[in-house]
């Protein structure tokens, strides 16, 4: 149980509600143990009168009418603890599941970009999900249960020893073997769960992609293809289950198997002795009701074990992840005030899960309110630039500066909340428009929504639907084309306002009227404010303060439009080039 012990501090954070919790638990079950010597007292009280011990007819009938009052008395309050028990316990082990998966989810929003290119979503959420659920069943029920045995078998065993120890003694026989069953089988069921658990995995990163790639999968027709291989990750699945599941069964029919062996041994000793008069014929009835009430938190033991083993298995799996360091860290507690001026000084990223080196020795300044332009092709390390910006990634050399501080030494949830950044491929919510846009920012007000819909030309096309701005979107913005997206996308950068706007490709999907009214008004509310461009079109660019074009991860050109368009290279091979295809 080592991983488990990653969990203590939830204890200690709810031990009053366990403690609690436990003393209920104490209480319900010393109660539910009053009714076996009851009824044994009621065998008595009849055999007495049977043998002509007791003769008074009516005396007999007030006892046992007694007994049953208080055997009604006594499981009405042991049933009223017993629920008291469940809502602490059980409450308590909801408060810690919504305490570890708020945990997790937060390392998650911690965790580096290189974290999720090694890692599946679908491997993600089984962690925050089936995980957390299997480590709540140990909070909870295996707790509750565990202290059901304990105390029964304590108080059990003990009442039963001071009545006759012999009998005890016959009836304790099959434990051993109960315990060293269990610690066997307990083993098993720990390396079972955890292959259990990786296939459930498996099994939710393989919907999870089939889902969001079912365009792909309907446009190649390769529906059959996808069923087939789930089909054989389904059957694997199910097989490991059943693995789990067989072990698991041996448990409880071993369990009765032991109960009943006690229950014979108590019929038999305890007969013999009634019959040789050492017992009372009552003490038989009170053992045997004993022997059935300790059959449950005995059988309990299976089912406790296999809970705490799969609880084991699954936080093992969590503390992977809990465990991950971030390779990017803030180191500044304190606020960050930033203006906008931006500073790369022999700047090389090499990424690490590749090893391909993106960029090398890359200088260049951009002052506050200034616009740059980056140009290059495919590979040649635009985006990267745009990573170290935002801090995404560190530098492998070299230093990124924002106001001539290194980046590494500002306060990274400043720096991120000043930049607007607009991806080639936009993300969107399945949520309305409104509220895509009000992402950026999320007091806006009605008319700043609009006001950035028009700035980005989507205003018109929004207006057109049904319910315009509480058009609910499909997933990832599925509802819209890719130029709408984008066009969303970029309202949404604009609304926040920020001191830097960063802009990927974000026009590649939309015609060149619509980009040159986007780009006038951008040109409008990028005033005083830091601005990069990437693009794969001169009409981008053209009008930025600065442009620099990047081949292979080097600076191969720089300088405005005018300088460049002179000078032979690739931005004036571009420019003509996207020239000719306009006059055609």
């Amino acid at each position: 149980m080592k991983a488990l012990q990653y969990l203590n501090k939830y204890f200690l954070k709810y031990k009053y509600r366990l403690i609690i919790g436990i003393i209920i638990t104490v209480l319900s079950k010393i109660l539910s143990l009053k009714i076996p010597r009851i009824i044994g007292d009621s065998f008595n009280v009849v055999d007495e009168y049977r043998k002509g011990i007791l003769t008074n007819t009516d005396d007999v009938k007030q006892q046992l009418l007694m007994n049953v009052l208080l055997i009604i008395g006594v499981t009405l309050v042991a049933g009223f603890f017993t629920f008291l028990m469940r809502q602490t316990i059980i409450v308590t082990s909801r408060l810690i599941e919504f305490d570890l998966k708020n945990e997790i989810y937060q390392q998650y929003q911690r965790l580096s970009v290189n974290f999720y290119k090694k890692n599946r979503t679908g491997d993600l959420m089984n962690r925050i999900s089936e995980d957390v659920s299997k480590v709540r069943m140990y909070f909870g029920p295996a707790i509750m249960y565990s202290m059901n045995m304990l105390v029964l078998f304590a108080v059990g065993f003990y009442q039963m020893f001071t009545i006759d120890a012999k009998l005890t003694a016959y009836t304790l026989i099959p434990f051993p073997i109960l315990s060293v069953s269990i610690f066997i089988l307990s083993k098993t069921i720990n390396k079972k769960s955890t292959i259990v658990q990786q296939y459930l995995s498996k099994l939710t990163t393989f919907n999870q992609e089939f889902f969001s790639g079912i365009n792909v999968v309907k446009s190649y027709g390769i529906e059959k293809s996808i069923i087939n291989n789930f089909d054989v990750l389904a059957n694997d699945s199910k097989e490991k289950n059943i693995d789990l599941y067989k072990v698991q069964a041996i448990f409880f029919p071993l369990m009765v198997l032991l109960i009943g062996a006690s229950n014979l041994l108590v019929i038999y000793i305890g007969g013999k002795q009634y019959i040789a008069g050492e017992i009372p014929i009552g003490v038989i009835a009170e053992f045997i009701l004993y022997v059935n009430i300790l059959t449950w938190p005995v059988a309990i033991v299976g089912w406790v074990t296999s809970m705490v083993q799969q609880a084991e298995a699954s936080q093992q799996r969590i503390n992977e992840f809990l465990q991950q360091v971030p390779e990017i860290k803030n180191t500044q507690t304190n606020r960050t005030e930033i203006e906008g001026t931006i500073e790369f000084n022999n700047v090389s990223l090499t990424y690490e899960d590749t090893n391909i080196t993106a960029l090398k020795n890359i200088n260049f300044k951009v002052n506050n309110g200034e616009t740059i332009a980056i140009l290059g092709k495919t590979g040649s390390g635009k985006s990267s630039i745009i990573n170290l910006i935002s801090r995404l990634y560190d530098t492998t050399t070299g230093t990124v500066l924002i106001d001539d501080t290194p980046i590494k030494e500002m306060n990274l949830i400043d720096v991120r909340n000043q930049i607007g950044f607009v991806p080639q491929d936009p993300f969107l919510f399945s949520d309305t428009i409104e509220s895509n846009i009000k992402f950026g920012k999320q007091d806006a007000s009605k008319q700043e929504i609009i006001t950035a819909a028009k700035n980005a030309v989507i205003h018109d096309n929004i207006i057109d639907f049904k319910d315009k701005y509480a058009t609910v979107l499909g997933e990832r913005g599925v509802t819209l084309s890719g130029g709408q997206k984008q066009r969303v996308s970029i309202a949404r950068a604009i609304i926040k306002n920020p001191k830097i706007l960063i802009f990927d490709d974000c026009l590649s999907a939309v015609d060149t009227e619509t980009e040159e009214q986007i780009l006038s008004n951008l040109e409008r509310v990028s005033k005083q404010k830091t601005t990069f461009i990437i693009s794969h079109r001169v009409s981008s660019a053209k009008n930025a303060d600065k442009i620099i074009v990047l081949n292979n991860g080097s600076i191969v050109q720089q300088g405005t439009h005018n300088q460049l368009i002179t000078k032979q290279g690739y931005y004036k091979e571009l420019y003509e080039q996207q020239l000719l295809e306009k006059e055609s």
